[in-house]
């Protein structure tokens, strides 16, 4: 049975943010199996040489995988949380930038200070 993966780019970037709040959560091969196919780009048939395992076996533990990360984004919400968090700072910006010729210059740059903080914060830039 030929297994054909197919990615889309939407697909891509869902498990990469999922993975970089999860990964820990996942065995070390499912780890190591998610970064072999969506971070190096290497095919079912590289990573299965390569583990001397299957194309399907590494077509099962990556389905596997992707499920156990959407499963803990459907119980954490971790993913969802940091895009609202991030939408909200967005919309603090577009406020500070729309009142900043009413303000004085030592507000504005305090205000703009408090939220590179806040951005930073949740980028995990600081701690």
């Amino acid at each position: 049975m030929k297994v054909i993966l197919l990615l889309n780019i939407d697909k891509v970037v869902r498990v990469a943010r999922l993975f970089s709040f999860y990964a820990p959560l996942l065995t070390e091969r499912q780890q190591e199996f998610i970064r072999l196919y969506y971070h190096h780009d290497l095919s079912l048939g590289e990573i299965a040489e390569q583990q001397g395992i299957s194309r399907q076996a590494v077509y099962d533990n990556l389905k596997r995988s992707e499920e156990s990360l959407e499963d803990y984004e459907g119980k954490l919400q971790l993913l969802k949380y940091y895009d609202s968090i991030r939408d909200e700072l967005d919309k603090l910006n577009n406020i500070v930038d729309n009142i900043e010729p009413r303000l004085e210059e030592d507000d504005v740059r305090e205000l703009k200070d408090v939220l590179a903080r806040l951005q930073a914060y949740q980028e995990g830039e600081l701690m």
